[in-house]
């Protein structure tokens, strides 16, 4: 069984899932209880994935100026700072499980991806 079976189209699409996610969730969970940055650097967050989506070289993209495998260092910059985010910042209960939870999700989606 191959390890690796996200392709990059499947990216591209979680992608630009996850980018909606992140800039709608916070107003859907209520984040903000510890810190108002909870909300914001979510949907800034989120705003940046899209715009990285349209610009890496992979079918769902507009253009086509980021190497998929730049884009895979990206991601895993984002799971590290999401990681770190609520130690930094203070974030508890909610607003931290929520950064930890997206952190796990990216560092698995970058595992399971396969470069082309």
């Amino acid at each position: 069984m191959k390890l690796r079976f996200i392709t990059p189209t499947l990216h591209g699409v979680a992608d630009y899932t996850a980018g909606l996610g992140l800039m709608v969730a916070p107003f859907l969970l209520g984040l903000g209880a510890s810190s108002e940055w909870a909300v914001w650097f979510s949907v800034c967050t989120g705003v940046a994935v899209f715009a990285a989506s349209l610009l890496t070289d992979y079918k769902l993209s507009a253009y086509r100026l980021i190497p998929f495998q730049g884009h895979l260092a990206i991601d895993l910059l984002v799971a590290v700072t999401f990681m770190i985010l609520p130690f930094a910042l203070g974030f508890s209960g909610l607003d931290a499980a929520y950064y930890w939870f997206n952190a796990t999700v990216v560092f698995l989606v970058v595992s399971l991806s396969a470069s082309k």
